[in-house]
């Protein structure tokens, strides 16, 4: 009742109610902005977010009776983020360590949960050190600045992950970026990085757009033939590419040619929030005295840290679950070539369904909705112009029925906007 009363007053105008900024300047910014978001929407890249009134899974329900939806673009890649082990976790880490610090590691101290994450995450990675961020974001933005100075240089993939390119605008370093996953051009530019002291190659392992995998072998060959270091992001890999789902690095045996690794707990390890950078210990513990992001932000909720560290004890305890993608991701990749659909990428659960136009993608994914099947399209500013696409993913708790579901909706909805033959 008090709930409700309290809504209504805000509705109605009490203390709570939004007030719109006065004068000429505030006036002229509104317009300016309106204009823009016009824009967007007449270009059909407008992102809407829907609300979902369920947990996390391969079957939820929308806010507004939407029920029984199966969902395929989520990055539940292992299903964990509503595992009972993992919620029941969570739940004993909140009510031993409460909600947060408040603050800071280096000012309110840190909690023997955190530390014990770090020291799994180290192990599972087979490295010398781990450090916790909020968000792998945060972990890309502040290893870039912490490690390289104007003596350096670092040399990125065009197409890696936002994260690493604004983390890699923040440093001093000489920049060069090179052609996506072109070993010529790769090496083109290591030669004429060798006039730097230290070059660091920095690539996501896995692609979260095309659900491509980096050629890591090659990458480590011109690394070692040129005295660089390399930098993964296995945010799209960890937990289930490789033997193990230790990822990219493990999936083609360079573990011990990889000098760091950055990823993410907020996808197929428990899918609640938080990130890390794996390696060397003095660069750990470097980060722990120069990363911006580690230093001016709260440590993870203990809820957080209670959930990732159960699903890495998960991982640890048995790889059937990681092993299960495969079959799954390749069931969906073949029925749908089969059904003339183009999909990017190589045996990765990223399967994006590829159309061109971003307005077909936006459409094609909204009927998908209407038969059931929950999936998003990703156009300009995502994706490069020309390149829209529905981007599916594939999870291990998917059953062989949800999959084929998806596939019939594809082909139905295909060919009702001429995307099928």
């Amino acid at each position: 009742v008090r709930r409700a009363a309290a809504a209504r007053a805000l509705r109605g105008g009490g203390a709570g109610a939004p007030r719109a900024a006065s004068g000429a300047a505030a006036a002229q910014l509104r317009r300016r902005l309106e204009s823009e978001l016009q824009e967007i929407r007449g270009a059909g890249t407008w992102k809407s977010e829907r609300v979902i009134a369920s947990r996390q899974g391969p079957h939820l329900r929308l806010a507004g009776g939407g029920a029984g939806i199966i969902n395929f673009c989520a990055n539940n890649y292992l299903g964990l983020s509503s595992h009972p082990e993992v919620i029941r976790a969570a739940v004993e880490a909140l009510e031993k360590f409460g909600a947060g610090l408040s603050s800071v590691r280096f000012i309110c101290g840190t909690q023997s949960i955190h530390k014990d994450l770090e020291e799994k995450i180290a192990c599972f990675h087979q490295r010398e050190d781990a450090i916790l961020y909020a968000s792998c974001f945060d972990a890309n933005a502040g290893i870039f600045e912490a490690l390289l100075t104007p003596e350096d240089a670092v040399l990125s993939d065009e197409l890696n992950h936002a994260s690493i390119i604004d983390g890699i605008r923040l440093c001093k370093a000489n920049k060069y970026r090179y052609k996506h996953m072109d070993m010529q051009d790769l090496e083109a530019k290591l030669k004429e990085a060798q006039k730097h002291r230290l070059r660091l190659v920095a690539t996501d392992g896995a692609f979260s757009m095309d659900g491509d995998i980096a050629p890591l072998r090659e990458i480590c060959q011109l690394a070692q033939k040129y005295d660089a270091l390399v930098f993964i992001d296995e945010c799209h890999a960890t937990g289930f590419l490789g033997p193990n789902g230790r990822g990219t690095d493990e999936l083609l045996g360079v573990m011990d040619k990889v000098t760091i690794v950055n990823s993410t707990l907020g996808k197929a390890l428990g899918g609640a929030a938080g990130g890390y950078t794996t390696g060397p210990k003095p660069l750990i513990d470097l980060l722990r005295q120069r990363s911006r992001p580690y230093l001016f932000s709260n440590s993870l909720p203990p809820a957080v840290v209670g959930c990732a560290s159960k699903a890495l004890d998960l991982l640890m305890e048995s790889n059937a679950i990681a092993q299960s993608m495969a079959a799954k991701t390749q069931r969906f990749r073949s029925k749908m070539t089969a059904a003339g659909f183009t999909i990017s990428g190589k045996d990765h659960p990223i399967c994006p369904v590829m159309l061109g136009d971003a307005r077909l993608a936006s459409v094609m994914a909204e009927d998908m909705l209407n038969r059931g099947i929950y999936v998003i399209g990703f156009s300009y500013p995502v994706v490069p112009k020309g390149k829209a696409r529905i981007r599916v993913q594939i999870s291990a708790v998917h059953s062989d029925e949800d999959i084929d579901r998806c596939v019939d909706a594809f082909t139905e909805v295909g060919r009702k906007h001429g995307a099928l033959s």
